[in-house]
């Protein structure tokens, strides 16, 4: 994918402009606290020049007034723009990882075959947080210097042009530096955001497999692992110092040497009596003036670099293809009546390399088709086709006639259910995942669910019941106690189609045959598609599907396959042997 590259115009469009008048009020505020940080440069001249040698107490008195004046008006507006600024920045920041978390979900799951979790993590909590650069006191800093710099250089002139064109050479010759240094810096942030992407991804791996790593001694590796991945960050750490460094140096010595220049030409001019000892002063405080927010400039330009460059990855998101594609899937199913139908359907997941040839096959509604075979024959693809996970690259599978990949995707998931091998559970309560594909429904409708799936045989042996805290991935369960959980979180979604992908694999001989009965009362007026390696499961499916090779190599229900001596026959009797 060519990598996306977020332009200053695009950022103001889309970041500034929508809150102009927050980002006005902070402008004023900032011009306001600029102006009164002026008044002390300029009445230091007039302290020197005129009240001290008239000895003029009043004078002084109102001087010293008006610059606490100045300086109480300079420490209200800085509170006021962090906490105008910052509060919009971190509610902008807040809204834009809502905004790139809804995007990923939209994406396709190949998108998420081929990304780690972690990943996706820091690329939607960490990305975003560079944009408070933006709307938040740096860029408004940024402003605000510049107005000081130029008043100041004004000043300055005003006082002596000579001195002035002096320091501007130097000032100069930074700015260049400064500006090579940002182009640098980009493309090195830009690495940092996936170098930390990526070593988050591996930790988050590492301790979601933590009882692996421990079942085989693996802690060292894995160690040596992270140890890679945090110096690979450190590294490129090290490289944005680096440049940080040469702006900071450069700038120490170049303005100091500005500095010098202007002690020995500010000396001779006033030992020739062409410049007051208060105009020496208050040039050099406002050669600070002019100084400091370019030195600055300098840390808000390394920060909007850094912003840009996490914007940039944060962009190539938002610019991805989701799969809901609404242009082309404008067909609202309201009601799934539930027949399926593949005609000619291939697919791959590498170019070349196709796991599903030429499959054809009707599912009508109400009825059960099995899917058997050995592993990676492609029983798993074509569920997920099913499911609409994947599309196919040729061919065509129709739901009640209409072209799947037509059909808006909410309207067909909403009357989707599936039950998988592996079945994820959130951390949360046991009642919390039996309803989440159905957050509303009643406590009658939940406790239905649980008996259909036989969940209430171990629930209730639990002292909080339905309200149990399973912990992450349901590790508190056995495997047979989850599954009858996502087999009761099916139930409760009440599907017009739907998909047993290995439903009772997890189960004991006791368990599986009180689940066989739940799943047979689920499956009545269904249309479903199990996924089964013990054949005993599968005697009265209406139809079964021998799947080698990524095609159908025998095709009938158990009694016709049994008879025809084929693959089927094979693989039943090879089972009922053990």
């Amino acid at each position: 994918m060519k990598k996306q590259k977020v332009t200053v115009v695009q950022a103001f469009k889309e970041f500034i402009w929508p809150r102009k008048g927050i980002v006005f009020v902070g402008l004023i505020l900032i011009v306001i606290s600029r102006l009164a940080s002026l008044v002390l440069p300029l009445k230091s001249k007039e302290l020197l020049d005129e009240i001290i040698p008239n000895q003029d107490m009043d004078a002084l008195i109102a001087m010293v007034m008006l610059v606490a004046g100045a300086i109480l008006i300079q420490a209200t507006t800085s509170f006021a723009l962090t906490r105008l600024l910052s509060v919009e920045a971190q509610l902008l920041i807040s809204k834009l990882r809502a905004k790139v978390q809804k995007q990923v979900l939209s994406l396709p799951i190949s998108y998420f075959d081929n990304n780690k979790s972690g990943a996706l993590v820091s690329r939607i909590m960490s990305d975003v947080e560079g944009v408070r650069n933006l709307v938040g006191t740096g860029l408004v800093q940024l402003f605000g210097g510049t107005i000081t710099a130029i008043i100041s250089l004004f000043l300055l002139i005003n006082i002596s042009g000579k001195m002035t064109l002096f320091v501007l050479a130097p000032v100069f010759l930074f700015a260049v530096i400064a500006l090579k240094a940002f182009a640098y810096i980009r493309p090195i942030f830009r690495k940092r955001g996936v170098i930390n992407a990526e070593v988050t991804g591996r930790l988050t791996e590492t301790l979601n497999g933590v009882r692996v790593i421990k079942g085989f001694n693996a802690e060292v590796q894995e160690n040596l692992s992270f140890e890679k991945g945090v110096d690979r960050l450190f590294q490129n750490v090290k490289k944005s110092l680096t440049a940080t460094a040469i702006m900071t140096s450069s700038s120490a010595f170049l303005l100091g040497l500005a500095s010098v220049g202007i002690m020995g030409m500010g000396g001779a001019m006033i030992i020739e009596g062409t410049l007051t000892i208060g105009d020496f002063l208050s040039f050099t405080l406002l050669l600070g003036f002019m100084i400091a927010p370019i030195v600055q400039m300098s840390n808000i330009g390394s920060q909007l670099t850094e912003a840009f460059a996490g914007l940039d990855r944060t962009e190539e998101i938002m610019n991805m293809q989701s799969e809901a594609n609404d242009e082309l899937r404008t067909i609202e199913l309201n009601n799934i009546v539930g027949d399926v139908e593949f005609k000619d359907v291939s697919f791959s997941y590498e170019k070349g390399r196709e796991v599903v040839h030429n499959i054809s096959f009707k599912a009508v509604k109400g009825s059960v088709t099995a899917l058997v075979g050995s592993s990676g024959s492609g029983k798993s693809t074509l569920a997920s086709l099913v499911s609409s996970f994947i599309n196919p690259d040729s061919g065509v599978i129709l739901i009640d006639g209409n072209d799947i990949s037509k059909i808006s995707l909410n309207s067909f998931r909403s009357q989707l259910g599936v039950v998988l091998q592996d079945d994820f559970l959130f951390e949360g309560t046991i009642r919390d995942n039996i309803l989440f594909p159905r957050p509303n429904a009643s406590e009658e409708q939940v406790l239905e669910a649980v008996k259909a799936a036989y969940v209430n045989e171990f629930t209730d042996r639990f002292d909080d019941g339905l309200d149990t805290l399973i912990g992450e991935r349901g590790v508190k369960l056995s495997g047979g106690q989850r599954q009858r959980i996502a087999i009761a979180r099916a139930v409760l979604a009440n599907p017009r189609i739907l998909i047993l992908d290995e439903a009772t694999s997890n189960l004991d001989t006791e368990s599986e045959s009180l689940i066989q009965k739940s799943l047979a009362d689920l499956m009545k007026g269904r249309t479903t598609f199990v996924i089964a390696h013990r054949l005993s499961t599968i005697r009265q499916a209406n139809q079964i599907l021998v799947i080698e090779h990524g095609k159908i190599a025998e095709q009938g229900n158990h009694n016709e396959l049994i008879e025809s001596k084929g693959r089927y026959f094979d693989l039943f009797t090879y089972q009922s042997r053990i």
